[in-house]
Formats: structure tokens, sequence, C-alpha cells
């Protein structure tokens, strides 16, 4: 079917979980493009739990390819709030993050090959299972990031890492971003691998949650701001706990931080993690915002956050904004609204003057304006601003080369 389209010019837009936030699983207003569903390409075609990889099709769920792999005794890292109904396919194709971008990597460090359709309709198998393939360019790095603009990805060999013994997860309270920053650095020294997930969370975005989402409740006396740390490893709870805990006490004692809460149980560490992953959901009850998923080095977040948050309220003079995001990777969602949900027509209305002025301090400091969502079409003149001119016309070569028809996705990124 994809060489038929190709051969009749139809554009093809392949289509996974639709769980994307920047359009580029949707097609154009024109009505030409033929939508392709991944959702019944979803075998797992293999486990191999001695070189710790499994294989699976682009259709599958994230969650079943977790279970997978739980099932062969492993853990398959990547974890994102839609879990449950995004694909893998799609995960690859826009290079998903998640709480785990700190010890596991994204996406794109979790795959060893990839099978394709070409834009022609032919079929590419690169699903070797190797740790080591110095035979010339790494094909599979062309189509992860490429939200099938390059073609469509339907098979993957993803990499599997030892199912922890323990897991350990605290919230604690810090004054500022600088303090998590500090206390990032003291959890690194102190845990090394152990350190799985360090997620940044703002009272604004936490008083979302806490009005919104029922069942939830405030685990900490009230701050500015907090750090959900989660802590994973082969020996045992009581040792990983009783670590933690002396950690988190050290910590309190210097100052770096000011509060905390052990999780007790597997239910207390999941209703933790729920108040962090129900953020998005509480915002979108609130009301609409101007969202932002920008990184910037570590050590630059407590500057992109003072400068935005000065140069926003300046020139929108009363804005609300709500902050929160994986800090042990540099990456926050940045979202701008009014306290008053009914007054948000005017700013969404301004909403390319606040991602410029977003963007443009984002930009300088060497951060991207996409860290984990991609660029579909949402994004994709924006780029334009912030790219140099050199690095457009590689992204535009590749595209040219292997869609030289311009039948994949168009539209999208570039």
């Amino acid at each position: 079917m994809v060489g038929a389209c190709s051969a009749a010019g139809v554009p093809m837009v392949p289509q996974g979980g639709n769980t994307g936030l920047c359009g580029g699983a949707t097609p154009d207003a024109s009505g030409e493009a033929v939508i392709i569903a991944l959702g019944r390409l979803n075998k797992v075609r293999g486990a191999d739990p001695l070189n710790r990889t499994l294989t699976v099709e682009a259709g599958c769920t994230l969650a079943s390819v977790q279970e997978a792999a739980a099932a062969a005794g492993c853990l398959f890292p990547l974890s994102l709030a839609s879990e449950g109904s995004c694909q893998i396919g799609g995960n690859l194709a826009t290079n998903a993050g998640g709480v785990h971008v700190l010890r596991y990597g994204t996406t794109r460090d979790l795959v060893l090959g990839l099978e394709a359709v070409l834009p022609d309709g032919s079929l590419w198998n690169g699903l070797r299972a190797l740790r080591k393939d110095n035979t010339g360019y790494d094909l599979k790095q062309l189509f992860i990031g490429s939200e099938g603009t390059l073609g469509i990805i339907t098979a993957a060999s993803l990499k599997l890492f030892p199912l922890p013994v323990a897991q350990a997860t605290a919230w604690i309270n810090v004054a500022d971003p600088a303090a998590a920053l500090a206390l990032l650095a003291s959890a690194q020294s102190a845990f090394d691998a152990r350190l799985t997930a360090f997620e940044l969370v703002s009272e604004g975005a936490l008083d979302l949650a806490l009005r919104h989402i029922p069942g939830t409740r405030r685990p900490t006396a009230v701050s500015a701001w907090y750090v959900l740390c989660e802590l994973a490893a082969g020996c045992g709870q009581a040792t990983l706990d009783s670590d933690l805990e002396y950690w988190l006490g050290d910590a309190i004692a210097k100052g770096i931080a000011a509060d905390a809460v052990l999780a007790q149980s597997s239910s207390q560490s999941r209703s933790l993690w729920h108040l962090r992953e129900s953020l998005s959901e509480a915002q979108k009850i609130e009301g609409i915002s101007v969202k932002h998923d920008i990184s910037v080095p570590v050590s630059a977040i407590p500057d992109f956050l003072a400068r935005a948050d000065s140069a926003l309220v300046q020139a929108f003079p009363g804005v609300r904004i709500i902050a929160f995001g994986h800090v042990g990777d540099g990456n926050l969602h940045y979202n701008v609204s009014r306290p008053d949900p009914a007054r948000n027509a005017e700013l969404i209305d301004r909403q390319g003057e606040v991602h410029r002025l977003v963007h443009d301090i984002v930009h300088g400091l060497d951060g991207s304006i996409s860290a984990e969502h991609g660029i579909g079409q949402l994004k994709r003149d924006e780029i334009r601003r912030y790219k140099s001119s050199i690095e457009l016309a590689l992204m535009r070569a590749v595209k040219a080369a292997l869609d030289p028809r311009g039948v994949m996705n168009p539209g999208k990124v570039v």
C-alpha cells in the first residue's frame, strides 16, 4: 500500500495512539492524506532475557511492552503518563522521554534495532539486537525522532534491564530550584545509578492537582517547590529505605531540604507518583494555557526560571506560571495562564508573544524549545528561528534523500 500511495503521490500520515501534543500524527485539512494506523501491528515477536532484548511491533502499547519485559524477568524503563494508550512506534518516532531519562536515557538510548517501511514501499530490516555494530551509519537513529517523515517504523529491538528488587520514593520540600539542584547533586553522589527519577514540582502545579484530581492529598507542609525522588536497586527493600532515610536526614540537617516524607508502601509510592502524573490533567480541568516543553542544561534551570518568570510578569502583569518537570535531565513543562480562566482568551490570542519570550530565553541558554514532545506541525515554523541554516539544510537533505516525493507525513518537522 505504501508503494502504491507513493507512486500515486498520495501523502501518508502514520498514526499510533494519538497521544502526541504537537500534531505530528494529524493530517492537514485537505482530505487527501491516507492515515496509516499501526494499532493492529501489536505482536511481541520475541524476548531474549540473556541478551536482555525484546522485539515488538510498533502498535504495541507502551504498557504492554513493559508487561512483556516483566514477563521475561526484565525491565523496560520508558515510563510516561500515557503509557496505557501510547504506542511504542509513536514513542520511537518522537524519541519520547518520560520520568526515567535521568537513569536510562530517552527512547533513542533504549533501541538496538529497527524495522521500517520506506516511502517507496520497500522494507528495511535493521532488527539486529547488538550492543556493538560498527559497520557504517547508524541508520535506525534517522527514524527515531523523525515523527514519521522518513518512513514508518513497524518493529523494534529494545534494550532491557534487570528488574529492580526494591524501590524507594520520597516527596521533599525545597526552598527554590537552586536548592533542588543542590539536592540532585547530593543524590547523584550518594546513589549514583540507583537514582532513577528526580522530578521538580512547583506549589502552583501541586495546588491545581489537589483542587481538581479526586483522592489526592498534600504529602508535606506547604512549600514553594517540591522534589519527587525515586531510587531503585537490586538490594533489599530495608537497605534501600534506610539509605534514603539517612540521606534525607542529612539533607535536612544541612538545610538543603526543609521537610520530606518517605513512602512506607507501594501504595503510598503510587500516591506520590499519582500527584506528579496528574499535573497535566489538572491543568486541562483548570482551563487552557500556553504550554512549553523546554530543556536547558541542568545547571541553568534556576536562571531560566528567574528570567522567564520576570519577563512574563513584566509583559503580562498578573500572569500565573505553572512549572514542573524532569529536573534531573533539564526538561521543564513551563505553562502560562491567568488565575481566572475566563481571562485566558486574551493571553491565548497573544501566545506567539509568550512563546517568543520563553523560547528566546531558552535559546540564549543553549537549550531546546522541544525537549520530549517533538516538532510536529505545531513548532515547525518556530524551529526555523532557533536552528542554524546549516542544521536545517542537513535535515532537508536527509528528507529529500529518503522521501524525494515528499509523501511521508508532509508538513511536519521540516
